[in-house]
């Protein structure tokens, strides 16, 4: 069998264009194709003739896994996509290629006609750039994606950024969880957001706004966890067959999220492995996250669990805020909101979320920052009667 091709992406047009040329034959039946933006940090196995694409995923521990997509998943994940947001666009990518989402991207515009027009992203993402992007594209019905940092600069930045966000048809914003502030302000503003739920092993995203994509299957086991079905599937792990029999059964994925319906719609409460075990109760970061970011003056959250001895765990934040903090008021909204365990007994203000891979926040760091500072004057810890 053939070893997978190994595409180099650096953010560059030029190195875009070349993984549009990859994927263009391998959807021919020629070789795997394995984007890259470093060299390859795992043993690339054979793979089979089936795989298309193979994407290098990490979750918070680090551990690579070397997801397997079929041209068959990838064409159904893409033309569910078009049938969703009401038929072909031009695309543009500005998000880093090695990713399932930046492949997606040319993916959707290959099947509708043409190639991408890509946002050079070797110095960063800058809403500027995107603008001029945009007016690149020319005229028609213009599609983007985007992880919700991107988004919030681009809102941030107003003017000429802005009115490019406007003129898109659909701009598809996952990566991360999007709040609800950030949603509701970005359509205020005129942006057609949609949000969606996905990662590599579904071919990127496959849940829009809360609805499965044609063909696409959701359900809950009986631990409140997301299994996702369809023809957008991954084969499994390239090179490890006791992980695709644990994650892969029956024609499901077992994702590691935790999930509900409300209204018909599927909510994502966030990760199984992320839950806060404070005092016997369990405390979804998610849901502390939200409150905090609907609170007026704090721009982002992101909360975990810490070591206790007495309590097994205790909740701690972080918040980037526009002005000075107010423990007392952020303390109390969570209270008030989740009750009195999922009061974050740290709370430090920071400049930014840390984050890793596409836009994710990087929970191990944020751990790794709070752990050092608490109990320092610099945080305020909340005392053990308090919340």
């Amino acid at each position: 069998m053939t070893p997978p091709r190994v595409v180099p992406v650096d953010g560059s047009p030029e190195s875009v264009e070349e993984l549009a040329d990859a994927l263009r034959a391998a959807f021919a039946g020629g070789p795997t194709v394995f984007p890259t933006a470093s060299a390859p940090a795992v043993p690339l196995a054979d793979a089979s003739e089936r795989v298309a694409v193979v994407i290098a995923t990490s979750g918070s521990t680090g551990e690579a896994k070397l997801v397997a997509l079929s041209a068959a998943a990838l064409r159904a994940s893409a033309l569910a996509t078009q049938a969703r947001l009401g038929g072909p666009a031009r695309w543009l990518l500005a998000l880093p290629a090695e990713h399932v989402a930046g492949v997606q991207v040319v993916v959707r515009a290959l099947l509708a006609g043409a190639p991408p027009v890509v946002q050079d992203l070797r110095t960063g993402f800058r809403p500027d750039a995107f603008a001029d992007a945009t007016t690149a594209l020319g005229p028609g019905r213009r599609c983007t994606s985007l992880v919700p940092t991107q988004l919030a600069r681009i809102l941030d930045a107003g003017g000429a950024p802005l009115d490019a966000l406007r003129s898109y048809a659909a701009v598809l914003v996952g990566g991360a969880a999007l709040d609800a502030e950030l949603g509701e302000r970005a359509r205020a503003a005129g942006v057609a957001v949609v949000t969606t739920y996905g990662m590599s092993e579904t071919a990127g995203g496959c849940v829009y706004d809360g609805v499965p994509l044609d063909g696409v299957q959701v359900d809950l086991d009986g631990g409140g966890r997301i299994r996702l079905g369809g023809p957008t599937l991954a084969d499994g792990y390239l090179g490890d067959p006791a992980q695709t029999a644990a994650a892969f059964a029956d024609g499901w994925f077992r994702t590691g999220d935790l999930g509900r319906f409300s209204d018909g719609r599927l909510e994502v409460l966030g990760r199984a492995d992320d839950m806060i075990i404070t005092g016997g109760e369990n405390v979804a970061p998610a849901a502390v996250e939200r409150v905090l970011v609907a609170q007026p003056g704090v721009r982002a959250a992101c909360v975990v669990g810490l070591p206790d001895a007495e309590w097994g765990e205790v909740v701690a934040a972080t918040v980037v805020l526009d002005g000075p903090p107010d423990s007392d008021r952020l303390r109390s909204a969570v209270r008030t909101a989740l009750g009195r365990a999922a009061v974050p007994r740290v709370l430090l203000p920071i400049a930014e979320i840390p984050l890793r891979g596409i836009g994710k926040p990087d929970r191990a760091a944020v751990a790794r920052t709070l752990s050092a500072h608490a109990g320092m004057g610099t945080v305020r810890a909340c005392p053990r009667g308090a919340p």
